[in-house]
């Protein structure tokens, strides 16, 4: 890049640097809702009738298999009849994000009003074409919280955050699919090949929640509130002008390309689109939907400003921390990131002297994916053995793939990485969605959720948790009693090839990955972590 170009990028980037508001906040756009007629479409008269038997509730399906979220996602945007919804942290353009594209194009081929609203954190390189859906006179995008510089260089990209951290510091990490406001997935899957479980080079372990009922209105509301924010920019107003049809009939053939060669190569995923399950089944009955009382828990797009009191608004981690802090008995958590701060320590410490058993997976050295978080994580864990935590860390190459979310074949690639995000209180209410149990998640990052009364739904989870925990797919933390008044020592204990292992230097792909994490843990960036 000449010198020219990078002081101009400077400059922008310091007059930008006090902006509360995003660049294209002026740009002209109209408000919009939900659509309000679910009952006039099919999914929507499915969902009528189903609804009838459960009066004031409903109907919840938690989808752990990562194959099955995506073809969820493909049959809701084949079957829409009238809107389709979408907000996510990520949206790759990979193959699954492809195919996801391709459907959501021709469901406004049809008429399908859609409106696809983006966080603008982790965006990669070839994530941009999608912004050329927005040439369809029936789709909007909108990007959240933008930055200036549109490119990928990093220092670029670095510069204008440390000119304008105070605003770009705060991201949308919600996930939500809503489809004729008739039924409506939530969770803490991204758009992406890894969150389905399909990429050969790694794998997340995560979950949704189909819905369908009242609460999808709810859902629907949230993402109105989101959609017409003042954070939510066209993205018309962030490039050169407005995305051309040109380049979108080229991205369509691209599109069906994909699709079609996905179909001569016979993909799994790719021929079970065409049956239209699991979505089919969810809705005629075939497949166990669980009717229950659920609450809605979710931030205001302003979070910081509620957070500092600047504004009313909601934050999620209050009625969470509620929920939680009420267990009797037994508290399950299932988190990739574990940095709970100040609240969070108290709260454990207020369970055990409640004597409330605490058990919490998380990811070890192993499978994380994200060490800056990781380091955050080290720092607090002889503190929770302590506080009678069991802690569980997820290996990399899980020995069992019961409860993975993923076949056999595909446990035995790559790196597998734990991304959801479950509470299970009591083993009667279960909080999911898109909050990690860290400070950037509590503070930072919009979030949400639902917390559900449902103890089949519960157990579900806690069965999942149970299989996650064994000796061959996690490590279990102690601490080893020390000699002659040294302090005790951490062990991971786990299995292989059926034999009980206990390590005392933390289990790693390399020595460097356990540098790496000590340095990071000297820095004080446990409120970004």
């Amino acid at each position: 890049m000449n010198l020219r170009l990078l002081l101009l990028a400077f400059a922008a980037f310091v007059l930008g640097g006090c902006s509360t508001l995003p660049p294209g906040s002026d740009y002209p756009r109209q408000a919009s809702k939900a659509f309000s007629h679910a009952e006039t479409t099919r999914m929507g008269q499915q969902v009528a009738r189903a609804a009838q038997a459960h009066p004031g509730t409903s109907g919840f399906r938690i989808l752990p298999v990562g194959v099955d979220g995506f073809l969820t996602r493909l049959e809701m945007a084949n079957a829409a009849e009238r809107s389709l919804d979408l907000q996510y942290f990520i949206l790759r353009a990979d193959e699954t994000g492809q195919l996801l594209a391709d459907a959501v194009l021709r469901a406004a081929d049809r008429g399908v009003r859609v409106r696809l609203l983006l966080d603008d954190g982790e965006t990669a390189v070839g994530d941009e074409q999608l912004a050329t859906l927005a040439a369809h006179p029936r789709i909007e995008i909108r990007i959240f919280n933008p930055f200036a510089y549109r490119g990928h260089r990093v220092a670029l990209r670095a510069l204008e955050f440390a000119f304008n951290a105070e605003r770009l510091d705060h991201r949308m990490h919600n996930k939500l699919f809503v489809a004729d406001n008739a039924v409506a997935l939530i969770g803490g899957r991204n758009v992406a090949d890894a969150y389905f479980q399909v990429d050969p080079d790694g794998q997340f372990a995560d979950d949704d929640v189909f819905v369908q009922g009242p609460m999808v209105t709810e859902l629907s509301a949230s993402f109105d509130e989101y959609w017409n924010s003042a954070l939510a920019i066209p993205v018309q107003a962030l490039g050169v002008g407005a995305p051309a049809r040109v380049a979108l009939e080229d991205f369509r053939r691209t599109l069906t390309d994909k699709r079609q060669d996905l179909k001569a190569d016979g993909a799994g995923y790719a021929t079970r689109a065409a049956s239209g399950e699991p979505l089919a089944g969810m809705l005629d009955g075939r497949l166990r939907v669980v009717w229950a009382h659920a609450q809605l828990v979710c931030d205001s797009p302003l979070k910081e400003g509620v957070d500092k009191g600047w504004v009313v608004g909601r934050l999620m981690r209050r009625p969470v921390a509620v929920a939680t802090a009420a267990v009797q008995s037994e508290l399950l958590m299932i988190t990739p990131y574990l940095i709970p701060g100040r609240e969070g320590m108290k709260l454990f410490d207020d369970l055990h002297r409640r004597g409330v058993r605490v058990r919490v997976l998380t990811n070890s050295l192993e499978s994380a994916t994200v060490l800056l978080a990781q380091s955050g994580y080290v720092k607090v864990r002889r503190a929770l053995l302590d506080d009678g935590v069991e802690l569980y860390e997820l290996r990399s190459k899980p020995g069992s793939a019961r409860g993975s979310g993923q076949s056999a074949a595909m446990s035995r690639f790559g790196n597998y990485s734990l991304h959801a995000k479950l509470f299970v209180m009591d083993r009667t209410r279960l909080f999911i969605g898109s909050m990690n149990f860290d400070q950037r998640s509590m503070h930072l990052n919009t979030e949400i959720g639902l917390i559900i009364d449902s103890p089949e739904l519960a157990q579900q989870v806690a069965a999942r948790f149970d299989a996650m925990v064994q000796p061959a797919n996690a490590y279990a933390l102690a601490l080893r009693p020390g000699a002659a008044g040294r302090r005790p020592t951490l062990v991971w204990r786990t299995q292989e090839d059926g034999r009980a292992v206990e390590y005392d230097v933390e289990p790693s792909h390399s020595p460097l990955r356990r540098i790496e994490v000590d340095l990071l843990s000297r820095l004080a960036l446990d409120a970004e972590l």
